[in-house]
């Protein structure tokens, strides 16, 4: 978070003299903007409007296509969708799809490159039919093709892919089944590709072509020493999982050579990782990956294809730099890099230009999606008025910790924190060993958070906080308790700290004057987000408002397009969201494209072997015994089982 914001966020809070709408008259949008960092992160897709909700615009030349995410949200409502919910907006896809093959196609222009780029898209970024639908739609202008790493996917691409020109990468493990469908796809004209990963495919491969009588398309993927920072750093190097070794690559050619089918060996690949934040780790990995490749058309194959995988990263936290969440580059910049690194090798070896293929999948799916909630209630920290004395007798202990809160100051902050610590721990000592009422515990309590909120109020004035007091902060956090499951639709926050913006989508000309952490509805101590992007480092908490008695407080997290839906699971049976496709107009209206249902309780509950029926027919026989022992009426049998049938029908996310 900016300096100047937080200051004035705590300038105002002390400001006891001012109203409310003198408060709200100096809080604008702009420091909304700044405080969020939604023009860092949002890729000039979202904005805040005058009113203080944030805009969606895929038409970045024309500011008067701008919707707000509220008014959409106010539609889907409205049409009986509850919340949370996931917003696709196809129009952003098909931008990233736009932006990154012109990007690639305006330095290759630039840098004189013989050769073309054509990119894939890896199905298991999400695998949701709507997204790869649409991603071989609005690719098949630039012959963006798809890349398929099981037998599922490739079933999947082959449904979706209408486009002969584009390429269909098949990497992972192949049966059988898997090659005879690829080698089918290329006899039907499909430009697919066999990706060889471990040495004992080749034979498998060529075996197969030759009973079809069908002559494949052959890659390699090849494993560099090269590896990059980040999340996946194990993708690359040499003990990568996946991949040829150079001894290995050598036996693949050989064993080509001895079967007369050198002349099928098209494609070289590599994948370094995803989300690759630093730009000297990708151009490190191209200038290697162009040896191999020019050495193996040196060998004699025919090549025409360097395949250099995903990496391409989405900036989730703004910051422009080589933080996991983050990167230190542009796409101009990335696109450039990777064809000058190509060009100048290739030129070196007297090699022509081979076609260029990436397979990204993360920016260009990331912007696509937001996940849109509710917020159902507050746990709000207290800050108690605390008494001079007291109207209940107390023991030393107490009176101690009352003395630290009375005498802290900005000079001895370290030293009563200390001390507030000592004989808070003291006192809970006593109340285990039955020394202390239930009632002299909860005035310690008071005086020991009291004391708390003091000294995170006084260290704001320091210039140099203590270590042991710079997460203070997080401590007196409120809990903001929210409509979703983390596990479910940002698994990846759970699992491996990954950071999603996330921010309020209204009520952003006003003051957001709590700090708080958000905790799900599953009840799960890991349910929660404590971690939030800045454009320094990493925040603990988030500004957030105060919730308005009946009157629905949304937030959203943005850039979940990637990933998140694929492996969400089904923590507490809470299923998949609601989802709903939007279309903008550059008129600035919208249309809801498509509403997908999310999974019904009796959805979750089949998923784990359960049979609705029979459960049913379980439950209806315990009713009626009730009826028999006393315990219930008929009637009152028959409106148990109409609420035991709604609840098996019902959403399984907090219904209103």
């Amino acid at each position: 978070m900016h300096i100047s914001i937080v200051n004035e966020i705590t300038s105002l809070r002390k400001d006891t003299l001012m109203n409310k709408n003198e408060i709200l008259g100096r809080w604008t949008k702009q420091k909304s903007e700044e405080l969020y960092g939604i023009k860092n992160w949002g890729g000039n897709y979202f904005s805040i409007s005058e009113d203080g909700e944030v805009l969606v615009n895929p038409y970045k030349s024309t500011p008067e296509s701008a919707v707000s995410l509220k008014q959409i949200i106010s539609g889907v409502e409205e049409r009986g969708l509850d919340m949370p919910v996931l917003l696709r907006f196809e129009n952003l896809l098909d931008a990233q799809i736009t932006y990154i093959n012109n990007s690639f196609n305006d330095a290759i222009k630039k840098l004189g490159y013989k050769g073309k780029y054509q990119g894939v898209y890896p199905i298991k970024v999400n695998q949701q039919q709507q997204v790869v639908h649409e991603v071989a739609k609005f690719g098949e202008r630039y012959h963006h093709g798809l890349e398929v790493g099981s037998k599922p996917e490739l079933i999947a691409a082959l449904s979706e892919l209408n486009d002969k020109e584009a390429c269909l990468i098949c990497n992972g493990y192949k049966d059988s089944e898997f090659i005879d469908l690829g080698l089918n796809a290329i006899k039907m004209g499909f430009k697919c590709f066999f990706v060889i990963e471990m040495p004992g495919e080749v034979n498998l491969i060529l075996d197969r072509a030759e009973a079809l009588g069908i002559r494949p398309n052959v890659g390699i993927r090849i494993k560099l020493s090269s590896k990059a920072g980040g999340h996946w750093t194990e993708s690359g190097g040499d003990r990568s999982i996946f991949g040829l070794n150079m001894s290995q690559i050598i036996e693949i050619v050989d064993i080509l050579k001895t079967r007369n089918m050198l002349d099928t060996l098209k494609l070289m690949h590599y994948h370094l990782g995803s989300q690759i934040p630093n730009i000297r780790d990708i151009r490190s990995a191209v200038q290697e990956a162009s040896r191999v490749y020019a050495e193996l058309v040196k060998e004699g194959a025919p090549m025409g294809y360097i395949d250099l995988g995903g990496g391409l990263a989405v900036d989730y936290d703004g910051s422009n730099t080589n933080f996991p969440s983050s990167r230190n580059y542009s796409v101009e910049e990335y696109c450039s890099d990777i064809v000058e690194a190509v060009m100048v090798s290739m030129d070196n070896s007297g090699i022509p230009h081979p076609i260029i293929v990436t397979e990204s999948g993360r920016a260009l799916v990331a912007y696509y999606s937001i996940l849109i909630f509710n917020v159902l209630d507050v746990a709000k920290f207290e800050n108690y008025d605390i008494p001079d004395t007291f109207d209940i007798e107390v023991p030393e202990q107490i009176i101690n910790l009352h003395e630290v809160y009375k005498g802290l100051n900005i000079k001895n902050v370290q030293e009563c924190y200390n001390d507030a610590l000592y004989y808070r721990d003291i006192i809970r000592d006593m109340f285990n060993h039955g020394h202390l009422t239930l009632r002299q515990r909860s005035l310690s309590e008071k005086i020991f958070w009291s004391t708390i909120y003091k000294i995170s109020k006084e260290i704001k004035k320091l210039k140099f906080i203590p270590t042991d007091l710079e997460d203070l902060e997080s401590a007196i956090a409120d809990i903001y308790y929210c409509n979703f499951s983390v596990f479910q639709s940002i698994p990846d926050s759970w699992a491996i700290d990954q950071l999603f913006p996330i921010m309020p989508i209204h009520r952003l000309n006003e003051i957001p004057d709590r700090n708080g952490v958000l905790a799900d509805i599953t009840c799960d101590c890991d349910g929660e987000i404590n971690k939030f992007i800045d454009l320094h480092d990493v925040k603990n908490t988030l500004p957030l408002h105060v919730l308005k008695p009946d009157e629905d407080y949304y937030l959203g997290v943005f850039l979940v397009g990637a990933y998140q839906e694929t492996l969400g699971d089904l923590h507490n049976l809470f299923g998949d969201t609601n989802v709903v496709s939007v279309r903008l107009e550059k008129d600035g209206t919208f249309e809801l494209v498509s509403e997908i249902e999310g999974d019904r309780v009796e959805d979750v509950l089949s998923y784990v072997e359960y049979n609705i029926k029979d459960m049913q027919v379980k439950f209806r026989k315990s009713a009626e015994n009730a009826v028999k022992e006393g315990l219930i009426t008929p009637i009152e049998r028959r409106e148990i089982m109409t609420s035991y049938d709604n609840g098996l029908r019902g959403y399984t996310y907090y219904e209103r």
